[in-house]
């Protein structure tokens, strides 16, 4: 096996656990070149990766099908001996089918699939997680012990937030693409106003988060939380929240940049629920979801821009205990 290339093309969450497959390759493979196809926008994520030759990158926004047929191009030439599509729609089938590859894995749900050398079966119903699914898709050529996701931050990205790990801090990152799944902004500022002022708390997420955050901000009673929106790429927020006392987080990509740093996690879970398979895999992980069953929950797999039934109640009936419970539990391990 000498050229292998891993295919994911979705949300910033689904590229990190897929990195637990490239791990588990090198491990196998150590000699083979390892690449990875990407969708603009995520490339970030595995800058300066050790165990990566070369990123592709898929920018749609040149051209959905002009790209396309130019990435075609790249992979064919590169004559791959495996190609592992973990994506499921069809415009990666196509890339994985037609590349030239000799051998060629994926799920059967994408519209390809029958194309490939080899297809299985992907069941967001039956509690595996992620990282289990995905790993199926290499397990005749490697083993039935799946790998953990893993991101190499810099020694410049861990310089760049050192000065803010002084003290014991916490990280939140309150935003989410789909409103079901972020907890409400109000709660956020309980949980904010509830804490021990000895912790620094830094909020984190994009420029387009900084807005939300600030709010957040504005109507807590803190004089220690800092808005980090939009100052710290995706690296330099995984190597802050790694040595923080704990990352208060939703059920997003923030969540899987931890599990990738072994990073202690609190999991707030509304609209959707952990055996999905997409929960967090720190050794420190604990999920906080509402107590009772509801009868609308979970409402879908990925969210929603409004509660459907319009009340929202898999979050506000959250209670912020359950939150300082975990930050007890936390405590207790580290004293």
């Amino acid at each position: 096996m000498k050229k292998i290339l891993i295919i994911q093309t979705a949300f910033l969450g689904d590229v990190v656990l897929a990195t637990a497959l490239v791990e588990k390759l090198h491990a196998f493979y150590p000699e083979a070149k390892l690449d990875f196809l990407l969708r603009k926008g995520n490339e970030a994520l595995l800058k300066g990766h050790p165990l990566l030759r070369e990123v592709l990158v898929w920018d749609k926004q040149q051209g959905k099908y002009k790209s396309l047929l130019k990435l075609l191009k790249q992979i064919r030439a590169e004559q791959y001996d495996l190609v592992v599509n973990v994506q499921r729609f069809g415009a990666t089938g196509i890339l994985t089918a037609f590349s030239g590859a000799k051998e060629t894995v994926g799920f059967e749900k994408n519209p390809f699939s029958r194309l490939f050398t080899r297809r299985y079966v992907h069941d967001v119903k039956s509690g595996t997680h992620e990282v289990e699914r995905n790993d199926m898709l290499i397990q005749s050529l490697t083993n039935a012990i799946p790998s953990k996701p893993k991101l190499y931050p810099s020694q410049a990205d861990f310089a760049k937030v050192q000065e803010l790990k002084e003290v014991p801090f916490i990280c939140m990152a309150p935003t989410s693409v789909w409103f079901t799944k972020q907890y409400p902004a109000e709660q956020w500022v309980q949980l904010i106003n509830s804490l021990d002022p000895a912790y620094r708390i830094y909020l984190l997420g994009s420029p387009a988060d900084k807005a939300h955050c600030a709010a957040i901000i504005s109507q807590s009673t803190s004089q220690r939380v800092q808005n980090l929106c939009g100052q710290l790429n995706l690296l330099q927020s995984a190597a802050l929240m790694r040595d923080a006392v704990l990352n208060y987080v939703n059920d997003s990509g923030p969540m899987h940049l931890a599990s990738a740093l072994n990073a202690p996690t609190c999991a707030i879970y509304c609209s959707t629920v952990p055996r999905f398979g997409f929960g967090p895999l720190s050794d420190f992980a604990h999920v906080v979801e509402r107590e009772e069953p509801l009868y609308c929950r979970p409402c879908g797999l990925h969210g929603y821009k409004a509660c459907p039934e319009g009340h929202f109640k898999c979050a506000r009936e959250i209670r912020n205990e359950q939150l300082l419970e975990v930050l007890e539990v936390r405590e207790m391990e580290r004293s």
